[in-house]
């Protein structure tokens, strides 16, 4: 048989049996599906983390002061934000300083234990800039509002405290005193742990709560070549006695590592796909062993008249191709549509590939061949006279 009747012979079967068809087609396009999908969904994922890298950059470096040799929590040096600025590449930098034992409240009717989380920290102005942050509404400290009782909430502290919204200018309560919240920050990827807190201005927290002027971190933006080199002198220029108890880190390495680790998921979701794939294979396979001797006086007949046993193989390998084929288009499509809504769905970039696309077809009739050949053999074994007993 040619290529053309062999393809109208195996389409006997599916048309014949179209409901049988249709379901060890499903569990093909199950298989695929899941792979395609699973594949599409990791890469959209890592794709949107590798942006926020990209957009962010990596040339941000953070120092903060480490244990000390005896115990205890070190210090940076009260000039450390001025003696990094003098740093070759250093670009922006900006130092937080803690506000112990404070808790922002609502109102001043509230326990000052039911902190929710939230805490309070001095900011220098610079650092917004510092880190790429952005504002969801207001302003956030400058030069002049830094002097006076306002601040500005981080996201999760902003949630916490129930202020969505500056139209009716909320006020906060710190230990006895009122202070204007002037702006609200959007979230913070490169440092997360300013989220949950309320920004006030140094002098104001020296004065109000006699905050001293040591930063607990330090955030250093530098030029792009440069990131090494300001990298090896930040731990001396901020603490120049005991350097090593300072601890540099670079926050987009975060990031990073959370983009390689998405990746890993890769091998989980395949061999989920995979065990999918092979009970969808498993089903196909029953289906054409029936076939087989459902239609025994078909194959019967047509040994009679002439078929051989390679044309009756070729048949029944054919059908389960074409299940196979079905099922394999159908699941990589609907992998795809699988990506792409979730990827709409949580604002990622839709990472689709075609050689995903042609990867599951290819799998899908790797698998119709291994089901197809022995119900073929079988069929192709079968003598005519005792397969027309059948008919």
């Amino acid at each position: 048989m040619n290529a053309r009747e062999l393809l109208s012979v195996g389409a006997i079967g599916l048309r014949t049996r179209r409901l049988r068809a249709a379901l060890s087609a499903l569990g093909i396009a199950i298989g695929i599906s899941a792979i395609v999908a699973g594949l599409g969904i990791s890469a959209s994922s890592q794709a949107n983390l590798l942006a926020q890298i990209d957009a962010l950059g990596t040339n941000l470096l953070t120092a903060s002061p480490g244990q000390q040799v005896l115990g205890g929590q070190a210090q940076l040096d009260p000039t450390a934000v001025g003696k990094i600025a003098h740093i070759p590449g250093v670009t922006d930098v900006a130092g937080v300083y803690q506000v112990p034992n404070t808790a922002p409240l609502r109102t001043n009717y509230i326990s000052a234990l039911a902190t929710g989380g939230v805490g309070v920290e001095a900011a220098d102005p610079s650092l917004l800039t510092t880190l790429r942050g952005q504002l969801a509404s207001g302003a956030f400290l400058t030069s002049a509002t830094a002097n006076y009782p306002a601040v500005v909430l981080g996201a999760t502290a902003a949630r916490q405290l129930g202020i969505t919204s500056l139209a009716r200018h909320p006020l906060i309560y710190i230990q006895g005193k009122w202070f204007a919240v002037i702006g609200i920050m959007r979230p913070v990827p490169l440092a997360p742990e300013l989220d949950p807190q309320v920004l006030i201005g140094l002098p104001a927290a020296e004065r109000a709560f006699g905050v001293t002027n040591a930063a607990t971190d330090v955030y250093v933006r530098t030029d792009t070549t440069a990131v090494t080199p300001v990298r090896s002198l930040l731990a001396r220029s901020a603490n120049p006695e005991h350097p090593e108890v300072v601890q540099v880190s670079r926050p987009s390495d975060a990031l990073a590592a959370r983009a390689a680790a998405q990746g890993s998921y890769d091998t989980l979701l395949l061999g989920l796909g995979a065990i999918a794939l092979l009970v969808g294979g498993v089903g196909i396979a029953n289906v054409m062993i029936i076939s087989v001797i459902e239609r025994r006086g078909e194959i019967g007949l047509r040994r009679a008249l002439g078929a051989t046993r390679r044309d009756i193989a070729s048949q029944f390998l054919t059908e389960s191709l074409m299940l196979s084929l079905i099922g394999g288009t159908a699941g990589a499509a609907l992998g795809f549509a699988v990506t792409a809504a979730y990827a709409a769905a949580k604002n990622l970039p839709v990472a689709l590939s075609l050689p995903a696309f042609g990867g599951g077809i290819a799998a899908a009739l790797v698998i119709g061949v291994g089901a197809g050949v022995y119900p073929g053999l079988r069929a192709a074994r079968l003598a005519p006279t005792e397969a027309l007993r059948a008919v």
